[in-house]
């Protein structure tokens, strides 16, 4: 079986003072959340859609797709306090409702990438039929600085250099397995899931991502956002 696991759980610190969480700001006619859902109810391959936001915001989340979506195969539940703490928590809610087979799979993505594509789910499905884990890549445009404390210590050639985007792809028992020899100070700072099956050893597939593919985090993210849909329209 293939699940999704929309991501929501995020506090949008950096989008500044807004009056709700940056995964429901609108965007053009719908909410940011709502707008990414949608791109992966037309997947009919994807057993459930699993939405984790927290747990404050899980009867506004309902809400919202009981007005917007109609597909029963969405579901929300509650985030944990960190981004791979509420990735487990989608994985323990599979495990727990449907039970676990040696190639179950699961396509995560941010819930504040509305723009994601056919292709890149597509990509990310077939792949993950074949590899433990899957991210999803652009080429990195600008040359990369490695460095602390204002210091610079390494620029790596760019042409071995990628920006990551989501959706992150994994089998479910590959995944489990390597989260759970993870230490507590590994995870505790621990910022990218990818990278869960890198430490315990697993190779990552890349596949390619889309530049438009942007994440919205910031008030200018939002603002570019906006332009995006409304040529969109005008067109």
């Amino acid at each position: 079986m293939i699940y999704a696991q929309i991501l929501a759980g995020g506090k949008g610190t950096r989008m500044g003072n807004t009056p709700m969480l940056k995964q429901f700001l609108p965007l053009g006619k719908e909410p940011i959340l709502i707008q990414t859902i949608e791109k992966f109810v037309l997947e009919e391959r994807f057993k459930a859609i699993i939405v984790v936001c927290p747990a404050d915001w899980v009867t506004h989340t309902e809400d919202l797709i009981h007005k917007y979506v109609t597909d029963s195969r969405v579901v929300v539940i509650t985030g944990g306090a960190e981004r791979n703490d509420t990735l487990m928590n989608g994985i323990a809610y599979i495990e727990k409702t449907f039970g676990l087979n040696d190639d179950d799979a699961v396509v995560t993505h941010d819930a504040v990438r509305p723009f994601i594509t056919k292709r890149i789910i597509d990509d990310n499905i077939n792949a993950v039929m074949h590899h433990a884990a899957v991210d999803t890549v652009v080429p990195a445009i600008d040359t990369i600085v490695r460095g602390e404390k204002d210091q610079a210590s390494e620029i790596p050639i760019r042409e071995y250099m990628y920006q990551g985007q989501t959706p992150q792809s994994f089998n479910i028992k590959c995944l489990k397995k390597a989260f759970n020899q993870l230490t507590n100070a590994q995870k505790a700072v621990l910022s990218d899931s990818c990278k869960i099956c890198l430490l315990a050893g697993e190779e990552v597939h890349m596949v390619r991502g889309e530049v438009s593919n942007i994440k919205i985090t910031t008030p200018y993210d939002l603002k570019i956002a906006q332009a995006i849909v409304e040529k969109r329209v005008i067109i």
